[in-house]
């Protein structure tokens, strides 16, 4: 369940958009802002040791992450409703799976664990490069 769980927060792990312009400084949108907040949640939780520490140790930064896909995609649903509703969905189909797994843990749940990830993957890639040119 452990790598499961690492598995889905590492997929997350894409490259971020940069919220300064060299050609102007003006303010980034709202959804650039959400995000990086994203960004910076997956890579504390990359660095969480739960070797050491439990699974203990990921649940404030999951309820961090889960908030800041939700403003993400408030943030996003405006300009890039498409690719933000498919985010959400995906992050929706992750928290439900990802709960089944860990009641029943077996072939199949965890089989639906990993294709919502994959799933989730390709809509937050999908948005991101939506957000290319306004990030």
């Amino acid at each position: 369940m452990k790598r499961i769980l690492v598995v889905a927060l590492l997929v997350l792990g894409m490259a971020g958009c940069s919220s300064s312009s060299a050609s102007s400084p003006a303010a980034a949108p709202a959804v650039c802002d959400s995000w990086e907040a994203v960004q910076v949640t997956v890579d504390h939780i990359k660095n969480v040791n739960v070797s050491e520490n439990g699974l203990t140790a990921l649940r404030p930064y999951l309820t961090q992450l889960q908030q800041e896909l939700n403003q993400l995609y408030l943030d996003a649903k405006a300009q890039f409703a498409p690719q933000a509703e498919a985010l959400k969905a995906a992050t929706d189909r992750v928290r439900t799976d990802l709960q089944a797994a860990q009641a029943s843990p077996d072939r199949t749940t965890l089989a639906a664990v990993r294709s919502s990830v994959a799933e989730l993957r390709s809509s937050a890639d999908g948005l991101h490069t939506a957000m290319a040119s306004t990030c």
